[in-house]
This record gives C-alpha cells, sequence and structure tokens, in this order.
C-alpha cells in the first residue's frame, strides 16, 4: 500500500513539472501566423500582475536555505509562513522565532512567530514588516503640479496572522492561517485647489486565508503536503485592480538516512521536493538538502528552477537541546543574479 501511494505521489510530482516558453523566431514566416477568428480570444499568459509581492518573500533562514522547499517539513511556529499544518507536531509547550531579511534594493524584512501547544490543537501568532527606504518623488514637468516642492516618500508593508494547526492522527494534520495585511506606496498630490495641492494615501489592506495538509505515508519517514497560500479578493490602489500572489504547493520530504547504515540520532540528510504554481509566474520546482550532524550543527543547500534571477541557496543552522529550552540560530545567502545578494538571520527557541 505504501509503495503504491509512492507511486502516485511521484506522479502526480511530475504532472505539475515547468511548462518552459518557447523562443519566438525575430521574424516570423507570414504563413506560419495564425490570426484569431472574430471575437476569440486571444490567449496570454499573466505574469507580474499581482499585488502584495512582500508576502512571496521567504522569511525563514532555515527555508531560505533549502530553496524554498518547505511544504512538507515538520516545523513549528514558522509553518504559519509556508504550510500551517506543519506545526502540529512540534514536541514543545511554546516556540518563539524572530529574524531579519536583507532584501535586494536594500529592502528590510523582519518577521516573528509565536505558537502555542495546546489540548485542542495548536495556536500562533505571526508578523512581517517591510521597509523599502525613501524616495524622491517625481511630478511630471507639463502638469499643474510640476513646480511643487514635493520631497521624498516612503512605502511600507506589515501582515499579522493568526493560525492553527490540529494533528488529527499522527499520520495526517490540517492547518488554516488568517492574516490581516496592509501596503501603504505613501501619500501625494494629485491635484489643487487654487494653490492647495490635494493629497491623496495610495495604501490597500487585506484579509488573507492559507490553507494546508501533511500526511506521513507510512513508508519509512516520506511526508506529503499541499498548501495554499495568499487567498483573498482583488485589490485596487487607483484606477486599475490587482490580485493577490495566490500560489498552490505540493510537497514532499525524507530523511535519507532511511536507505543507509547511519545513526539517526548522529546523522539526518533531510531531502525535500516542492512544485509551486504561483499565479504570475510558470510553474517552478524548488529542492532542498539539510544535513544535521549530532543534531547541532546543519549544513544547507537549494534550488529553484525555472528562475530569472534567483540562483543557488546556501545555509548554515546552530542548535542545541539545553533541557528546558531549544535553541537555533539560522543563516541563509541566496544568489540573485545581477541584484544584491539576500542574507536572512532567524533565532528560534522552544520551551
Amino acid at each position: 500500500m505504501a509503495k503504491r501511494f509512492l507511486g502516485f505521489l511521484l506522479l502526480g510530482l511530475m504532472c505539475m513539472t515547468p511548462a518552459f516558453g518557447q523562443d519566438i523566431p525575430d521574424t516570423p514566416d507570414p504563413d506560419d501566423v495564425i490570426l484569431p477568428e472574430p471575437g476569440q480570444d486571444i490567449p496570454r499568459e499573466r505574469r507580474a500582475q499581482t499585488g502584495f509581492k512582500f508576502l512571496s518573500v521567504s522569511p525563514d533562514a532555515r527555508a531560505a536555505g533549502m530553496g524554498d522547499a518547505y511544504t512538507a517539513m515538520k516545523l513549528a511556529s514558522t509553518a504559519m509562513f509556508y504550510n500551517p499544518a506543519s506545526m502540529a507536531y512540534f514536541d514543545r509547550k511554546i516556540h518563539v522565532a524572530a529574524g531579519q531579511i536583507k532584501w535586494i534594493a536594500d529592502i528590510d524584512y523582519n518577521m516573528g512567530s509565536v505558537a502555542f501547544s495546546t489540548n485542542l490543537g495548536v495556536f500562533g501568532l505571526s508578523m512581517v514588516s517591510v521597509d523599502y527606504g525613501d524616495f524622491e518623488r517625481t511630478v511630471r514637468a507639463d502638469t499643474d503640479l510640476g513646480f511643487l516642492d514635493v520631497g521624498t516618500y516612503s512605502p511600507s508593508a506589515w501582515a499579522f496572522g493568526l493560525g492553527y494547526a490540529k494533528a488529527i492522527t499522527d499520520r495526517f494534520s490540517v492547518g488554516g492561517n488568517v492574516r490581516i495585511a496592509k501596503q501603504s506606496l505613501g501619500a501625494g498630490p494629485i491635484s489643487l485647489q487654487g494653490t492647495t495641492p490635494v493629497t491623496k494615501d495610495f495604501s490597500e489592506k487585506s484579509t488573507i486565508v492559507d490553507f494546508g495538509v501533511l500526511y506521513w505515508t507510512g513508508y519509512k519517514s516520506l511526508t506529503f503536503a499541499l498548501n495554499t497560500r495568499n487567498f483573498s479578493s482583488e485589490k485596487q490602489y487607483s484606477e486599475e485592480s490587482f490580485e493577490l500572489p495566490l500560489t498552490f504547493r505540493m510537497g514532499l520530504s525524507m530523511d535519507f538516512t532511511d536507505f543507509t547504515s547511519l545513526d539517526k540520532e548522529a546523522h539526518s540528510i533531510l531531502v525535500s521536493i516542492d512544485t509551486e504554481r504561483p499565479r504570475d509566474f510558470s510553474e517552478v520546482v524548488k529542492i532542498g538538502v539539510d544535513y544535521t550532524i549530532m543534531k547541532t550543527l546543519s549544513l544547507r543547500a537549494g534550488y529553484v528552477t525555472p528562475s530569472d534571477e534567483q540562483g543557488i541557496s546556501l545555509g548554515v543552522g546552530f542548535g542545541r537541546d539545553l533541557g528546558s529550552m531549544d535553541l537555533r540560530v539560522d543563516y541563509a545567502y541566496t544568489d540573485f543574479g545581477v541584484f544584491d545578494k539576500v542574507n536572512r538571520l532567524t533565532i528560534q527557541a522552544g520551551f
């Protein structure tokens, strides 16, 4: 039964492999051009048409070090940023995490999460905030606002969430997350009343729902997971409406020491694979590896394909069980091609 289920999972993953774009000739043959019939819709792909993109940034250094292939990993409070169902199995009463991300273009992220284990399940709180820095305002010279000293503006964003996870059995769990998110692009002059500028605050707030399931297949340590993130209604800053970065994920994870004679108390080789379908990009595959020795030192690597600029990710972590408290510090480095390198640092503690 376990082998049959594993076959179905692998088949599902193969069905979600990425679709790569085809090269279009610079000078196509006119005979090869097929024009649409009158009234027929022209097929098109929607790229880069979502807002609140800060919700797509991975805040946890351990996850980032594994290329964000994290959907099927058993986690604690940081599960609310990936798959809330995986929060159901953490073995402490309380877990807290805090971290910072040095993102591209000098953008700073701060994150925090806390989870509480009760007889009714696991409850959690999460937050993420973004500091985009200061920007010089621009006004077209041929408008009636061209003479104004418009100064600078400081965009910002934040999201606060309430999560819940419940282990239905020792092999199957479900979880959900409800978040309130807001992104502000700042206020600026849009017209004049006499000589007084009229300003408008360009900000939007949204209620977001996430949902996930986690299933241990029973075949060695193989775990399977599904997750939907950023489900919300459309929003609108001014004239054009936009959608949030809705994402569907399916993942597998397994400790490959199951196939070796290594002592599991001394070694762990976690391999995780995610297939992801974002609303505004092609399907992607994420692969991550986490090797931990003596439950103390962890070395990680991850890769995402296809990707425009994001390259390989590397990470390192150090953790210790101090009896009444688990303490862990994780760092991740991600190459972003022509952009700045991304550095993440996360501190976690369980009590």
